[in-house]
C-alpha cells in the first residue's frame, strides 16, 4: 500500500493486522530512505541503528518473506522512501495498491508534529510516478481508496477494495485493540498516539484549519496531482 504521511495509513496497517490470515510490515524502507540524508526527524538514531540499512535485502523480503499460515503480506509503504537508487523489480511480485488524501488534510496534520514540509515529504509526486510505473508494468490501472471514503464507510470500502484485490472481506478489518504492536516502526512513539487509542477507524470529521499561509503554493501543486488519482478511485 503505497501512502503519504499523516494519511490513515497506520490505521490501515491495524485493520489488515488485525486479520487471522494477514501479517505486516511498517515502512521497511524508512532506515535506508533516512541513511540517503540528514532529516532530522523524530527518533532519527533509532531507526537507523535498529533498521535494515540494505535496501537490496529489503527488497528481497518484501517479494518473498512468509509468516507461518498466514496467506496475505500487508506492506505499508511511504511513497517517498522508494528512492531512485531502489531496484522497483520485486515490485512486480506483489499487488500495488495506493491510498490517498486530499493534501490539505495532509499539511494541517504535518504540519503539527513537522515544521519543515516540502513536496518530497508529503509525496504525492512520488505516488503519481509510482501509480503509473504500476500502471505501465501491470497494462491495468492499479486499486486506489481515498481515505476520507474509508472513514466514511469502512465496510462498504473495504470491501469493495477487497473484491478488487483478490481478497475475501473479512469483519476483523474494522477493529482493533487500543495500544502498539510488536509491528509497529519503533518511530511509532513519536508518530502514531492517535493510532494507538483507536478501536476503529475514526469518523470523518471535516478539518476547519486552513492551510498555512507558506504551504499555500504547496497545496495547490498537490492538489492537481491528487485530483488526477481521486478521480480514478474506488467508490
Amino acid at each position: 500500500m503505497w501512502s503519504g504521511p499523516r494519511n490513515i495509513s497506520t490505521a490501515m496497517m491495524r485493520s489488515w493486522g488485525n486479520r487471522a490470515d494477514t501479517f505486516v510490515i511498517d515502512e521497511p524502507y524508512y532506515a535506508y530512505y533516512l541513511s540517503q540524508n540528514d532529516l532530522q526527524h523524530p527518533g532519527r538514531d533509532e531507526v537507523l541503528q535498529a533498521g535494515e540499512l540494505d535496501s537490496g535485502k529489503v527488497s528481497r523480503g518484501l517479494a518473498h518473506d512468509t509468516s507461518g499460515s498466514c496467506s496475505i503480506y500487508y506492506q505499508k509503504h511511504m511513497t517517498h522512501h522508494l528512492l531512485e537508487s531502489i531496484n522497483r523489480d520485486w515490485m512486480e511480485s506483489v499487488t500495488n495498491c495506493f491510498l490517498i488524501r486530499d493534501p490539505k488534510d495532509m499539511i494541517i496534520s504535518y504540519h503539527k508534529v513537522y515544521s519543515d514540509i516540502t513536496s518530497n515529504l508529503l509525496g504525492l509526486y512520488q505516488q503519481k510516478e509510482i501509480f503509473e510505473h504500476v500502471k505501465k508494468m501491470t497494462g491495468e490501472i492499479p486499486p486506489i481508496i481515498d481515505s476520507k471514503d474509508v472513514l466514511m464507510n469502512p465496510e462498504e470500502i473495504l470491501g469493495k477494495f477487497c473484491d478488487r484485490i483478490g481478497v475475501v472481506f473479512s469483519g476483523e478489518m474494522l477493529s482493533w485493540s487500543r495500544g502498539a504492536r510488536d509491528t509497529d516502526g519503533n518511530w511509532g512513539k513519536y508518530w502514531y498516539k492517535n493510532v494507538m487509542t483507536s478501536t476503529g477507524f475514526n469518523k470523518y470529521v471535516p478539518k476547519t484549519e486552513e492551510v498555512p499561509e507558506k504551504y499555500l503554493a504547496l497545496y495547490e501543486e498537490s492538489y492537481k496531482l491528487y485530483q488526477e488519482l481521486h478521480k480514478l478511485r474506488i467508490r
